[in-house]
């Protein structure tokens, strides 16, 4: 019997409570997740290096989870690890229109790669990197919302000159 190995991929700019909640559940479903950290894509608060270390950091004691960064198409990265299932999570109906055309796209890219959807869990519905990052700029505490450690390398971002 071969192992399973899903993916998890994204910018995780930074990552979230929400994120580590995918990755544990993940991590119960599968036999190895790889968490990889896209170097590409819009302009990020920390470097792709940065996100992988806190992602690491946030994610360090929970088994058969690596992170690592990658650059290029989330189906070359799954074939290159023999990733059979990409994981995604899902907040709300415009997520779910949003990853359903992707997982499409996936499969016309990669038809051996299956895509599974977790809904949130109790609380982490309207966590997103987006609103950490908002509220952060604005001198909110965003605490709550992400692991420990997180919330400090953000403030030190915003107090760089």
């Amino acid at each position: 019997m071969s192992k399973t190995i899903a993916l998890f991929a994204g910018t995780f700019d930074p990552v979230t409570l929400g994120h580590l909640d995918i990755v544990r559940r993940s991590a119960l479903l599968f036999d190895e997740v790889i968490v990889s950290v896209s170097r590409r894509g819009r302009a990020t608060l920390f470097s792709a290096a940065e996100r992988v270390a806190l992602f690491e950091a946030a994610a360090a004691g929970i088994e058969r989870v690596t992170v690592e960064p990658f650059e290029g198409l989330v189906v070359e990265q799954a074939r290159l690890h023999g990733a059979t299932v990409m994981v995604r999570g899902i907040r709300s109906f415009q997520d779910w229109d949003y990853e359903m055309q992707m997982a499409f796209a996936n499969r016309g890219l990669h038809p051996d790669l299956d895509t599974v959807f977790l809904p949130p869990s109790p609380g982490m519905t309207s966590v997103s990197s987006s609103l950490v990052r908002e509220v952060a700029a604005l001198g909110g505490d965003v605490g709550g919302w992400v692991p420990p450690g997180v919330a400090d390398a953000i403030a030190a971002k915003h107090a760089e000159p």
